[in-house]
């Protein structure tokens, strides 16, 4: 089996993100954004996901956190189009349903090559600790536009912010791992009737 894996680096006047990607992983992480509950995060995206992932990334925090969020969303999304190459044989769609006590949320994700951010979140305060909720969506919408895929995020039940959160990434984790699996009746076939993604 071809080995999944990217390492991407992406400089601006803004941030230096370093993103090590295996979609073939097990779940290892190594993170140093500056962001901890952004690194606790994408800690549940790699766990869930089985994705093995080290991010590097400075950014300037002291304005805020939305250039480094952002970026890091951007180039995590080039990393996941980096590793999944032509796409033959993956499953291409994965969706995941994940609880946390009252919280449950749903991810759907397919490797389409269009990007698509459907985002159906309301958090109940506007701040988790001191990380602004609305830089998800600024993190997804990164991804999306530079790993290709059409992402559609359901929170459907919650009243914990925190909660929210956590079920989403792993719910997310877990989607992207049925998504990018090789389906051994697929072998180098494409997922698609265009014959390309």
């Amino acid at each position: 089996m071809v080995q999944r894996t990217a390492q991407i680096e992406r400089n601006t006047l803004e941030t230096q993100i370093s993103i090590k990607v295996n979609l073939d992983g097990t779940g290892k992480a190594l993170f140093s954004t500056g962001v901890p509950f952004l690194d606790h995060m994408l800690d549940q995206i790699a766990r869930h996901g089985l994705i093995d992932l080290e991010i590097d990334a400075k950014g300037d925090l002291e304005i805020d956190a939305h250039h480094t969020v952002e970026d890091i969303g951007i180039t995590l999304g080039q990393a996941f189009a980096r590793a999944l190459g032509d796409k033959k044989g993956i499953a291409r769609y994965g969706h995941a349903y994940v609880p946390l006590d009252e919280a449950l949320s749903r991810v759907v994700v397919d490797f389409s090559g269009r990007p698509g951010l459907f985002y159906q979140v309301q958090f109940p305060r506007a701040t988790i600790g001191s990380f602004d909720v609305d830089l998800f969506r600024e993190f997804f919408q990164g991804f999306v536009n530079h790993a290709g895929v059409t992402l559609h995020i359901d929170n459907l039940k919650g009243a914990n912010a925190h909660h929210i959160a956590e079920t989403i990434f792993k719910a997310m984790g877990r989607a992207l791992r049925m998504a990018a699996a090789h389906d051994p009746r697929m072998s180098g076939i494409m997922p698609s009737t265009k014959g390309c993604l």
